[in-house]
């Protein structure tokens, strides 16, 4: 069967021997194994700690979290009463469909509506649809946020929070070079709201890494000696290139030991300054991830 339904999961199956697992839970994406162009046996993409809790009491560390509608600490007053990054990755969606299932693609939606416990956080009404479609060297996340409300705009952030399975120290992502970035590892404020300019051809994260990449350009590639994945984007304008290597690494308390050698953050997304949503409209963001 291309589509596996468990209490707290859905597994895809393509019949070319890739696989995708995506949590109730946050909708979160925990696996994402595919070949590449060489063929072979389909290897595991996606980094999740072997800490991190899988079990609903908080945010997955890895796979792909869904950061909405705020990306880290809330700033707006409607978001007075969101954690950091929203509440997306921390409730329980709705498996709401098969939507394609043919030799090409397998297909499937969930959904997150203005239940109670969304509204105890973020009083808007406001429902999410999130679309992962696997393929034999693709994995496609689309989000789709609806505002259902009669008079009021909607004010959001986006991002995709991937976490690439990759040997951290080899990693380079492109092109970058010429874009804008914020360094939210600097040591003050003002620092960390100045912008820079990348000039590096290859972005490495051999350091302590928290980069926000202004209009990054929706095509990213990470790549490694021994492989690659691509990300391709639409609706997302900036990127966020992530790892805490052992600098901060060691304070976060459901990451392996070791476990920032072993990935890095590329988070296609919208979060400098707000996407306005009028009365009644949609938005979608999409992503496209390819094994190299």
């Amino acid at each position: 069967m291309p589509v596996e339904q468990l209490t707290d999961r859905v597994t895809l199956k393509h019949p070319k021997g890739a696989t995708a697992e995506i949590l109730h839970y946050g909708a979160t994406v925990i696996s994402w194994k595919s070949s590449d162009v060489t063929g072979g046996e389909p290897l595991e993409r996606l980094f999740v700690s072997s800490k991190a809790s899988l079990d609903g009491s908080k945010p997955v560390r890895g796979g792909i979290p869904i950061v909405f509608p705020a990306f880290g600490a809330p700033e707006l007053p409607q978001f007075s009463n969101l954690k950091q990054h929203g509440y997306a990755r921390s409730s329980t969606w709705r498996f709401t469909s098969l939507l394609v299932d043919n030799d090409s693609n397998v297909s499937v939606k969930f959904s997150l509506g203005p239940t109670a416990d969304v509204k105890a956080v973020f009083n808007f009404p406001v429902s999410l649809e999130y679309v992962v479609t696997l393929s034999e060297r693709k994995l496609g996340t689309d989000l789709h946020v609806t505002n259902h409300s009669d008079t009021d705009v909607l004010q959001f952030q986006a991002l995709f929070h991937n976490y690439i399975r990759a040997p951290a120290n080899d990693v380079k992502i492109s092109p970058l070079t010429g874009k804008n970035y914020f360094d939210k590892t600097e040591a003050t404020a003002e620092a960390r709201v100045t912008p820079k300019l990348e000039r590096r051809k290859g972005v490495d994260v051999q350091k302590y890494t928290d980069s926000v990449y202004v209009d990054g350009g929706q095509v990213y590639d990470v790549t490694w000696p021994q492989g690659g994945i691509q990300i391709k984007t639409e609706g997302l304008k900036d990127v966020v290139v992530w790892n805490p290597q052992e600098t901060a690494g060691k304070a976060i308390g459901d990451m392996e030991d070791g476990g920032w050698e072993k990935y890095v953050c590329v988070e296609p997304g919208h979060v400098r300054g707000y996407i306005t949503l009028p009365v009644g409209e949609s938005w979608i963001g999409r992503q496209i991830l390819r094994s190299g």
